[in-house]
């Protein structure tokens, strides 16, 4: 998997989230070390790794409890952490371990002192699964830490931890990365591993990645593994193997709920199901072009802080704006969107769809 090799193994490589990253140097620079940190946002934002780069840096050899360029990724401190086989820090899934027993074991290895000498590094995942009476038992551990313990928390779900936890902890809350920081990521890769993708093909796969890095690596990979290596691959390509919408479906199903053509719109629907795109991602992303049309109708300087979109979409999108009513448009975006939410619940995956078309034209 591509996202496991070009996993950023230190601050610098770090993509989007820049803010946390000076926030952790400035602390690792002056020695004002927090004892529990909790790392907060959704998939594939970059928590995980930069929990590891942290607990690299805090046992670098380079550390000297007041350092700047850490960590330096070759000493035996580094590399254990990179191989998955360091004793200083212990991962732990608390969406498989979410029992007051576990964490008691967690609390009785943090008593320990680190095998490393220096910090104890404990990253829990998915922190928000712990049980209740699991959480109760962290808390005394996180209000009274010994000096050697670290606790980094990450989570995707940051409302459903206690508040009394969140009041022991730094919280750092990770952003979804544009597509543009997602694209320059995914041509770096693609240079690297020799891929003959275009400018288009990279875009596409950004969009879809919903502001996920990983998420784009993973597809990345997976295009890679099913492209014809003796050609370019193409946006068609990446469509094909993604089972993503082609871009002109959008404005053209717009323009049919615009239009009161009800079945012109049913028939996009059938037409796209049938050829296997993914109708969740296409409904999240029909969703996505309807608000910056509903935006460049309210202001159409604003599609030019829009990442990513060439000539023809911004065209397209302000076209739809001037024949669009706001209240229309809102009312399709509150319909889709709720559409989206029920397409995996439901026994025909294009039946939600159908009936939000249904409410949004008139007979």
């Amino acid at each position: 998997m591509l996202y496991r090799k070009y996993r950023p193994q230190k601050f610098s490589e770090i993509v989007g989230q820049e803010h946390v990253v000076k926030t952790l140097q400035g602390a690792l620079e002056s020695g004002r070390i927090g004892h529990a940190y909790l790392f907060t946002g959704s998939r594939g934002t970059g928590k995980t790794s930069l929990a590891r780069i942290l607990a690299k840096a805090l046992n670098c050899a380079k550390f000297t409890g007041k350092s700047k360029d850490v960590p330096c990724d070759k000493c035996s401190a580094c590399v254990s952490v990179n191989n998955g086989n360091s004793l200083d820090l212990i991962e732990i899934d608390a969406a498989s371990r979410t029992g007051v027993d576990n964490i008691r074991e967690l609390i009785d290895s943090a008593m320990v002192a680190a095998p490393g000498g220096r910090y104890k590094v404990f990253l829990v995942d998915e922190v928000h699964m712990l049980s209740k009476s699991a959480f109760n038992a962290l808390l005394k551990t996180l209000e009274e830490p010994p000096e050697h313990v670290v606790f980094i928390l990450a989570t995707t779900e940051p409302h459903k931890i206690l508040p009394t936890v969140l009041s022991r902890v730094q919280r750092f809350d990770f952003k979804r990365l544009n597509q543009g920081q997602i694209s320059e990521k995914l041509k770096m890769i693609a240079r690297k591993e020799g891929i003959n993708i275009d400018d288009d093909a990279i875009k596409t796969i950004a969009m879809s990645a919903d502001g996920a890095l990983r998420d784009a690596e993973v597809a990345l990979s997976k295009v890679y593994a099913s492209a014809n290596s003796d050609k370019t691959v193409t946006y068609d390509d990446v469509n094909e193997i993604l089972g993503l919408a082609s871009y002109k479906h959008y404005p053209e199903f717009i323009n049919c709920l615009l239009n009161n053509d009800r079945m012109g719109a049913m028939d996009l629907i059938q037409k796209i199901y049938i050829s296997g795109v993914d109708l969740e991602n296409f409904t999240g992303n029909l969703v996505e072009h309807i608000r910056r049309v509903l935006m460049a109708k309210i202001n159409p300087a604003v599609l030019a802080s829009v990442n990513g979109m060439n000539d023809e979409e911004t065209k397209n999108i302000l076209a739809l704006g001037q024949g669009a009513d706001s209240q229309r448009l809102i009312k399709m975006i509150i319909g889709f969107s709720n559409a989206r939410n029920e397409i995996k619940h439901s026994p025909v995956p294009q039946l939600p769809l159908e009936l939000a078309v249904i409410e949004l034209t008139s007979d």
